[in-house]
């Protein structure tokens, strides 16, 4: 080899050199790039899931039933009630689940839906509104396709609200929130008794807080308007955000006041955890 050969050979492998080192930098940045992208995915991926998980710390089950065969009118307030107060527990952070005019099958399975997703950092929140029965000392919600004639009609046909609670209680949720607007004068009672008893006192498990629109034994007339009263003054106090025992307690004394004492709801409360309606609704 001569000494020319000699030259552009070294020519060569330096300019080899030069070009693996370029592709060597590219393909790393290009790797750098990509990791940066992965890593990016992955925060954003984290960020849906702890949302996710965020809002699922708040379930509520809502059952308005207005359609009842055997009542000479529908109930259109239950209804109203259960679209409005949904629409504000979702604005609250509240996954809602919404049944309307509920047979006995329907509210087993919105129950047992309630139930599966029920976790021990859940807040949970019923409402019913509707027809209630107290049979014994346990208080029914009814179905609309509730068939009564007797008494132990109501333990088979109807959901116990005290059984939907010892659910919650057992699933471990962190804290249960209840509405009861049921005392209504109903078609079924009068076939088994001779005047309208309302419902009976609902015991609140731990960690629990308990809203029924009467006093235990009392029922009360549906108004003309729109909502019940009841959910009316519910929802002008939780939309004014605040706690849930100010919410429920500031909601029983306007509507004993505005009823002039005809009307009293009846509060349990056996809450422990603080929680929060409105913008301070991390708890």
């Amino acid at each position: 080899m001569n000494v020319r050969q000699l030259e552009l050979s070294r020519r060569t492998i330096a300019v080899a050199a030069a070009l693996i080192g370029t592709v060597s930098l590219v393909i790393g940045a290009h790797a750098a790039l990509n990791m940066r992208a992965i890593d990016a995915a992955k925060a954003v991926s984290t960020d849906q899931v702890t949302g996710s998980i965020g809002q699922s710390s708040r379930l509520a089950l809502v059952i308005g039933n207005g359609h009842y065969p055997d009542a000479s009118a529908p109930l259109t307030q239950s209804i109203n009630d259960a679209r409005a107060l949904s629409s504000s527990l979702r604005k609250n952070g509240f996954d809602v689940d919404m049944v309307e005019d509920a047979t006995k099958d329907d509210m087993v399975r919105a129950v047992n839906r309630l139930k599966s997703r029920i976790k021990r950092d859940t807040v949970v929140m019923l409402f019913f509104g509707g027809y209630g029965v107290q049979a014994g000392r346990e208080s029914y919600m009814l179905p609309v396709d509730a068939a009564i004639w007797k008494e132990s009609d109501v333990r088979r046909q109807g959901v116990s609200i005290d059984g939907v609670l010892d659910m919650m209680k057992e699933q471990g949720a962190k804290a249960k929130l209840v509405v009861v607007d049921a005392s209504r004068r109903n078609p079924y009672e009068r076939r088994f008794r001779s005047y309208s008893h309302g419902l009976a006192p609902i015991s609140a498990p731990d960690n629990a807080l308990i809203l029924s629109s009467a006093s235990p034994g009392k029922v009360v007339d549906d108004g003309k308007g729109e909502h019940s009263v009841l959910v009316s003054e519910f929802l002008t106090n939780l939309n004014a955000q605040g706690s849930a025992e100010s919410v429920f307690n500031k909601t029983r004394v306007a509507i004993s006041r505005a009823s002039e004492g005809d009307q009293v709801p009846t509060i349990s409360s056996s809450l422990l955890e603080d929680v929060h309606f409105g913008e301070a609704a991390g708890g």
